[in-house]
């Protein structure tokens, strides 16, 4: 006898006009927008690898978690992908979901404190139907999870009414065929509550992602792969995929070794270069543990920043683009 199941057809859905927003448009920094002050002296290195390494044709991974954009930097990293600095973009659901909302009505971030109380947390209409037909045409066409966004928000226009696309990381990821990779589970996101959710086409596309992923970590050498507030995710999809990329590079006399990580996030260690022992709680952290530690030791080289993300990702951002200009200014 098989057990009972949730049916997500008798949920109240509403409509995103219903709904109360804690982050707009104008929460977006323009180009040259004052931000907090941060300095680190790591920064200028990162910079001048991971112009190096996208000069040279080598892989420049910008992995992060959904605080990187809520924290209103979404004009920086489009103005990275333009530049051409950036060769592959990976995230989870909940940043797709947040620029879609912004692109859509120029707001997104709900009080979540506030609407689980009666159950409308996450019952969006237009987020759980637009998305998930995009995800369901993008599996019957072979297209991964990030690419069926950034179309739909690239194309919107012929059936949705965008009004701020321009916004979109995931449509200028797609204009600029840079590939932008989701990497979900299940149960992770809002949309995933909605009726017309389809599992099987959200696995599909995101497993088709994590291969796209993982050819990509095959540029790595040389290259640059920077995590930014992914604590879990980010860790574990790029351990994989290192392993994988590895895997093939030893069969045809290469190697992987000699390449920059760089992570960012709110906490800061004594040393990010000592692993510690299980019996200390920093040993747990996949971020410090994978990417600073076990994954460069044999060549490559490892940074910590620390900081909100309002203040450490403009930071970096100015950093690259203070290299470029006193390049060109040199030429």
């Amino acid at each position: 006898m098989g057990q009972p199941v949730f049916d997500r057809s008798q949920l109240q859905i509403l409509s995103l006009s219903d709904r109360q927003h804690k982050m707009t448009v104008d929460d977006i920094y323009q180009l040259d927008s004052q931000t907090p002050p941060y300095d680190n002296p790591n920064l200028p290195r990162i910079a001048k690898c991971t112009i190096e390494a996208s000069r040279t044709g080598r892989a420049v991974i910008w992995m992060m978690g959904a605080h990187v954009m809520r924290r209103g930097n979404s004009r920086l990293i489009i103005d990275l992908m333009e530049r051409g600095i950036l060769t592959h973009l990976a995230t989870n659901g909940a940043t797709a979901i947040h620029d879609f909302e912004m692109a859509l009505i120029g707001a997104t971030l709900e009080n979540v404190e506030h609407y689980i109380q009666d159950g409308r947390f996450g019952h969006w209409e237009e987020t759980g139907s637009y998305l998930n037909r995009a995800i369901i045409n993008g599996a019957r066409e072979n297209l991964g999870y990030g690419a069926s966004i950034g179309r739909l928000i690239a194309n919107g226009q012929k059936e949705i009414d965008f009004l701020y696309p321009e916004l979109s990381i995931f449509a200028n990821a797609y204009r600029l065929n840079i590939p932008i990779t989701v990497h979900k589970g299940i149960g992770y996101d809002i949309i995933d509550q909605h009726p017309a959710a389809d599992y099987g086409a959200m696995g599909q596309t995101t497993g088709t992602d994590f291969l796209k992923f993982s050819q990509s970590v095959t540029k790595l050498e040389r290259g640059v792969f920077l995590n930014l507030g992914s604590a879990v995710m980010g860790p574990e999809v790029y351990l994989k995929s290192l392993s994988m990329a590895r895997n093939l590079a030893r069969q045809s006399g290469k190697e992987i070794r000699h390449f920059l990580t760089a992570n960012f996030d709110l906490i800061d260690f004594d040393d990010f270069h000592d692993e510690g022992d299980p019996t200390q709680a920093h040993y747990y952290h996949r971020p410090k543990k994978t990417i600073l530690v076990r994954t460069v030791k044999d060549g490559g080289e490892s940074y910590h920043i620390s900081g909100n993300f309002d203040r450490t990702v403009p930071a970096l951002y100015r950093e690259i683009i203070k290299i470029l200009e006193d390049q060109s200014d040199l030429a």
